[in-house]
């Protein structure tokens, strides 16, 4: 049986255009996440030979390449935290010398004149030993991995290691000659 408004034999209208139009994107977008999962297989995963299809050699070289980076991304991660250690007293150095030295010129006594100077030199050598510490710990690591596979030391983590190295001599050298 049909309405007043239904032809026979087909669907109902739709009761209001924006709902239809609202229908319509959801079927445009579920098509295109179905082409795009036709594409590419479950979402976000990447197709490449399985451990399973490979020989004994393959699977024994690609486990050594997993365990490889693993390592590297730890010594990645050690040297972010040596990174943070150094930073920290450097920063607590530097920011301590210019609390001190605004005593100072406020005529505050702190019993020795040169107190400042030396409580932030003292802090922003320890953090510069931290870095530098840090960076031959990853040196290391990085040139032992090397027998397994080619490890560019010039890493991100690496290069922002040494930066901040050359950037905290250059602040103990303007703190050491009252520079700042």
């Amino acid at each position: 049986m049909t309405g007043p408004d239904e032809t026979p034999g087909g669907p109902p209208p739709d009761p209001a255009p924006e709902a239809g139009a609202k229908r319509g994107l959801a079927v445009a977008v579920s098509g295109f996440v179905a082409k795009l999962y036709a594409e590419m297989g479950t979402w976000g995963t990447f197709t490449s030979p399985r451990p399973a299809q490979m020989s004994a050699t393959e699977l024994a070289e690609y486990r050594t390449s997993l365990a490889v980076h693993r390592t590297l991304m730890g010594a990645d991660r050690s040297l972010m935290a040596w990174i943070r250690t150094a930073l920290s007293m450097v920063s607590f150095g530097f920011t301590i010398y210019k609390i001190l030295q605004s005593f100072t010129e406020r005529g505050v006594s702190l019993g020795v004149a040169s107190q400042p100077r030396v409580v932030a030199l003292l802090l922003i050598g320890i953090g510069i030993v931290s870095i530098l510490l840090g960076i031959m710990e990853y040196w290391q690591r990085a040139k032992d991995l090397s027998v397994h596979e080619d490890i560019p030391i010039w890493r991100a983590t690496f290069v922002v290691a040494v930066a901040i190295a050359l950037l905290s001599v250059s602040l103990l050298v303007a703190v050491s000659f009252k520079a700042l």
